[in-house]
């Protein structure tokens, strides 16, 4: 997706939404340097994405209020556990139109959404003469048009939605570049970016690398290590070889236990470990405050306003008012209209005589049965108001009968969660013994009729004795739909 057009504002708001956790940045920018005018952290107790947006923007507002905010222009990071990532290989010398085509059909083939239904990222990893790696990342338009509408109910004018972690570690100008493995502590996990030869080559939220052990959060670092093996083992050779330093940003007890703790893994893999509590004076090519703290709110902001485009941009396109009216009254549209609008009037002047009579005729036989539609109607009222309310079909529960008989009942495969979406869309979660029990329970449940589009999203583990854990999602459909 192309990038916004970069305005010629001297200020701007950050935003960064991470779970419950909103971040709040004012920027201003004066003679070849940055001022931070406001900065504040607040705790949201409304979901955007099943709230009302009106009552989420009113919920914001109020924070901005308490912070004293009053910028209408912002950017905004999204939270990565929205987004969805896609590797693709892309061979050496295939011309970019070409590159796009591909990367828009592995994408309408790889994400469990229709290409309409999300906003498409991209970042290409590798020289152009030589076989590249994209790696494609997607949020669904939905939730990024719903946090916009939050935002626009209280004023504000979102210039960019992107991704903190993507800012605060960007890809370097140069191919040769050293790649920088990233981590970043938040409410829900650990996020992590890699980034070689020129791209983003991997993108990923380790939500089991954070453990919650009462009001305190302690880094389980055999996780996150195991984590960032994986994630280096996937990366093409020349890539991995690439990767020399890990970069750890943040403040507090918790980024400083993150860098601690995975230091010592860091190093045994050949990668030098830094941690980032403060951005250099001269970080986006202008002067910064002394002791400016590193954080990914006032890093989209600060980018923004020095013309630095973000790697991923989700922002909608905007369509104005006068070109949405021009589009539905085109000049061939309003001949159309015209002749329509003729008929219509010719049709209307020959039948309203007619229909005048017909009106005298059906009154006549309306007085006529009045009496016994008033006591039909009466009926009516009384039945709905004592209907069942609950659905006799029992859908939740034969969805989640039909994926237990599918499992071995020797303890081959077993579930850690089952969700349900929209009443047919199902997302389930769990262990296999091996790759052959997972592969013989899709086939078993795959034998429904009532289960159709079986996809497995992510199979990983099963290394050194250690269970697989995969993810995979299916449509349900009532007997009726799958008879058809």
């Amino acid at each position: 997706m192309k990038a916004p057009k970069q305005t010629t504002a001297t200020s701007i708001l950050g935003l960064v939404l991470d779970g419950n956790r909103l971040d709040i940045v004012s920027l201003k920018r004066t003679n070849g340097s940055v001022e931070i005018r406001k900065s504040a952290t607040a705790t949201l107790s409304l979901d955007p994405l099943t709230n009302d947006p009106d009552l989420v923007g009113a919920e914001i507002r109020t924070h901005l209020d308490k912070a004293g905010v009053r910028d209408r222009r912002c950017v905004v990071g999204v939270p990565l556990n929205w987004a969805l990532t896609l590797a693709v290989k892309v061979p050496a010398g295939l011309p970019p139109e070409d590159v796009q085509a591909l990367l828009l059909m592995e994408a309408e083939r790889g994400f469990p959404y229709a290409p309409e239904a999300l906003m498409l990222g991209q970042s290409i990893v590798g020289v152009p003469d030589g076989d590249r790696m994209a790696t494609l990342v997607a949020v669904p338009r939905d939730h990024v048009t719903r946090l916009q509408e939050a935002l626009e109910s209280i004023q504000l004018r979102p210039l960019s939605f992107t991704l903190g972690i993507a800012a605060l570690q960007p890809v370097a100008e140069s191919e040769t570049a050293g790649g920088v493995v990233a981590l970043v502590a938040g409410e829900k996990g650990v996020a992590l970016q890699v980034t070689a030869q020129g791209g983003i080559a991997a993108l990923r939220l380790l939500e089991g690398a954070i453990e919650q052990d009462g009001s305190e959060r302690r880094v389980q670092v055999d996780s996150l290590s195991r984590e960032l093996r994986i994630t280096l083992g996937q990366l093409p050779d020349n890539a991995r070889g690439a990767v020399r330093n890990l970069k750890v940003f943040g403040q507090g007890d918790l980024a400083e236990e993150l860098y601690e703790q995975i230091r010592p893994r860091a190093e045994a893999l050949g990668m030098r470990a830094q941690l980032v509590k403060e951005f250099a004076p001269l970080e986006f090519g202008v002067a910064l405050p002394a002791d400016t703290a590193a954080s990914a709110a006032l890093c989209i902001a600060a980018r923004h306003l020095t013309s630095k485009p973000a790697a991923f941009e989700f922002l909608p396109p905007y369509v104005s008012k006068w070109k949405q009216f021009t589009e539905q009254h085109a000049s061939k549209k309003l001949v159309y209209a015209a002749v329509a609008l003729g008929v219509a009037a010719l049709a209307v002047a020959g039948m309203f005589g007619w229909q005048q009579v017909q009106l005298n005729k059906l009154n006549g036989q309306w007085d006529g049965m009045k009496v016994r539609v008033t006591q039909v109607k009466d009926m009516e009222v009384k039945i709905r108001k004592f209907r069942p309310w609950f659905d006799e079909s029992f859908r939740a529960l034969s969805i989640l009968k039909k994926v237990t008989e599918a499992f071995p009942e020797d303890g081959a495969v077993a579930a850690k969660s089952v969700e349900i979406r929209d009443r047919s869309g199902v997302t389930c979660s769990g262990t296999a013994r091996n790759n052959a029990a997972l592969l013989k329970m899709l086939d078993q449940l795959r034998a429904s009729k009532q289960v159709t589009d079986v996809k497995v999203e992510n199979v990983k583990g099963g290394q050194n004795g250690q269970p697989l854990e995969f993810t995979f999602n299916f449509h349900w459909a009532d007997s009726a739909q799958a008879s058809r």
